[in-house]
C-alpha cells in the first residue's frame, strides 16, 4: 500500500528580548532559523514563544507558508508571545482553527489558573491535504507552550488539551506538539501517554520519538540547552553517557526532552524523528533544539467531516 507523509517541526523561538549586543540575539539567530526551516521544509511548523515581529520576519521570508495564531493575551494584543502554526500552503489548506487558554476559563483571553505565572495557550488547526487521491485527508495540529514553573498547571493544562483532542472524531489524526516544560516521566507526561490518571481519566497520546522507525541524534538527551549546545559540562556529559547506555537495551527509556511531538490515530505512522542540532560555530537558532518528525499516512485515509460530531 502506498502512502504519503506529513512532516512537523516544533521550534521554540526564545522570544526576542535579548538586545542586538547579545551573542544570542534574534538578529544573529534569525537567518539560522530560516536555514533550518527551509532545509527541512516541514508541512507544518509549530513555533513557541514567538513575538509578532519575529513571526513577521519568518512570514516575509517563507512565502510558501501561511501562519495561524494569536497572542496569549488575546487577539487584540501584539506585544506578547504566540503559539503559531505555519503551514505549507502548497501542500495543505486550513479548514478551521482556534485558540484556547490553559485555565479554568479557556475561552477568556489572558486567563490564568492553577498557579500559572503567565497565560498559556494551545493553538489548534484542522488542515486538509489534497495531495492524496480524492477526496484527500484531514488532520489536526495542536501547538502549545505550558507553564514553566507550576507542575499542577501543566497537569491540568494537559488534561484540558487532551479533553479537546478526545472530543474529536476518533478517525481524525492528531499531532500535539510544543514546549511542555517537563520530562515525559513527569505526571504530565505519564498522563498524556496513558500511564497515569488525572481527575479519573487516562490520556491516549503516543510519543513520536520512541515510536519512530528512525531516530536521529539520540545522544542529545535534552532539548533545552540554553544556547550551550553540547557543551553542558561534566555532569551533563555523565547523564548523556548513562542515557545512551540505557537506550542500548531499552528503546522506551525516557529521554529528558521538554519539547515533544505526540500523536493520536492509528493512521499515523511515525517514520522518523530528529533532534536538530544545526549550528554555525556554536551559534544555535534557539535555546531549544528543534524537533522534527515525519508521519506516514496510507492513501486509504480519506477526508473527514470534522463538524459532524461537534
Amino acid at each position: 500500500m502506498s502512502s504519503v507523509s506529513i512532516t512537523v517541526m516544533a521550534l521554540n523561538l526564545h522570544e526576542g528580548e535579548q538586545g542586538s549586543g547579545s551573542p544570542n540575539s534574534w538578529e544573529k539567530r534569525r537567518e539560522l532559523c530560516l536555514r533550518v526551516i527551509t532545509s527541512y521544509s516541514p508541512t507544518v511548523l509549530c513555533t513557541q514563544q514567538g513575538l509578532k515581529w519575529q513571526l513577521d520576519f519568518l512570514q516575509q521570508n517563507l512565502p510558501g507558508y501561511e501562519q495561524f495564531g494569536i497572542s496569549r493575551k488575546g487577539p487584540q494584543d501584539t506585544t506578547d508571545e504566540y503559539c503559531t502554526i505555519f503551514y505549507d500552503k502548497e501542500k495543505v489548506e486550513l479548514l478551521e482553527g482556534g485558540t484556547f487558554w490553559l485555565s479554568e476559563s479557556p475561552s477568556v483571553p489572558g486567563s490564568i489558573s492553577w498557579g500559572s505565572t503567565v497565560p498559556c495557550i494551545a493553538t489548534w488547526a484542522i488542515s486538509f491535504s489534497s495531495r492524496v487521491e480524492p477526496p484527500g485527508f484531514s488532520f489536526q495540529i495542536v501547538n502549545t507552550n505550558m507553564d514553566e514553573f507550576s507542575p499542577r498547571a501543566r497537569r491540568r493544562s494537559a488534561l484540558l488539551t487532551w479533553q479537546h483532542i478526545a472530543s474529536l472524531p476518533p478517525s481524525l489524526p492528531v499531532v500535539y506538539c510544543g514546549g511542555f516544560n517537563t520530562q515525559k516521566e513527569s505526571t504530565t507526561g505519564r498522563f498524556l501517554l496513558g500511564r497515569s490518571r488525572e481527575h479519573g481519566v487516562v490520556g491516549d497520546m503516543r510519543d513520536a520519538w520512541p515510536n519512530a522507525r528512525v531516530r536521529k541524534n539520540m545522544s542529545l538527551i535534552r532539548t533545552y540547552h540554553g544556547f550551550k549546545g553540547n557543551k553542558q559540562g561534566v555532569k551533563e556529559f555523565l547523564k548523556l553517557i548513562f542515557r545512551a547506555l540505557c537506550l542500548c537495551w531499552d528503546r522506551q527509556t525516557q529521554d529528558l526532552h521538554i519539547d515533544w511531538i505526540l500523536f493520536r490515530g492509528r493512521s499515523l505512522v511515525p517514520a522518523s524523528c530528529e533532534v536538530i542540532n544545526d549550528n554555525i560555530d556554536g551559534l544555535y537558532p534557539s535555546s531549544h533544539y528543534p524537533i522534527f518528525a515525519e508521519f506516514m499516512l496510507p492513501r486509504t485515509v480519506r477526508f473527514i467531516d470534522t463538524t459532524a460530531d461537534r
